[in-house]
């Protein structure tokens, strides 16, 4: 098989974890960003959930599409699987993403996402930013601080020039 490519939209942006031979920006569409993820280890305890990243239905997401070597495929999905569906609240899909570059006029492409289970019982819904805010203020798990998963998010989000207006509301707020 040949090269694939690997959607990114949170933690992925600034910590692919794998080998890659390509970075382009990418849009993904019928998905948002959303902190619409009860955490229960990394940013937070069954006790006190923190909220991590999801990508929920509606609109659509800005992110970085890394293009895989083909020989690479069984590592890096594998590689992937134990990170994204350690309790399963993410479901595994290929989606067509349209890579952000002028010379190709929005290439679209299949790329491996992971997208919300709503039916999942770490699944938060939408909540709105202050709300969001209250959850991960003070939420710790074995990765860390829930803030730092938010604020070092955005940052890398802002460096890419990729503006998340309500993760950005969150953040004023916590």
């Amino acid at each position: 098989m040949g090269d694939f490519w690997v959607f990114g939209y949170g933690s992925l942006i600034w910590r692919p974890g794998f080998a890659h031979v390509e970075t382009r920006r990418a849009r993904l569409h019928g998905y948002r960003r959303s902190l619409c993820v009860y955490s229960f280890v990394h940013r937070g305890t069954r006790e006190r959930p923190g909220l991590v990243l999801g990508l929920d239905r509606g609109g659509s997401c800005i992110g970085l599409a890394f293009r895989v070597p083909g020989d690479l495929r069984n590592e890096v999905i594998t590689y992937l699987r134990e990170r994204e569906l350690v309790t399963n609240v993410y479901l595994e899909r290929m989606l067509s993403i349209r890579l952000d570059n002028d010379a190709t006029n929005g290439e679209r492409v299949l790329a491996v996402a992971y997208v919300v289970d709503r039916a999942h019982e770490q699944y938060a819904g939408a909540l709105d930013a202050a709300d969001a805010a209250s959850v991960v203020r003070g939420a710790v798990g074995q990765s860390g601080k829930n803030e730092d998963y938010v604020l070092s998010t955005l940052e890398h989000l802002e460096a890419l020039g990729i503006r998340d207006h309500w993760l950005e509301e969150v953040a004023k707020r916590i």
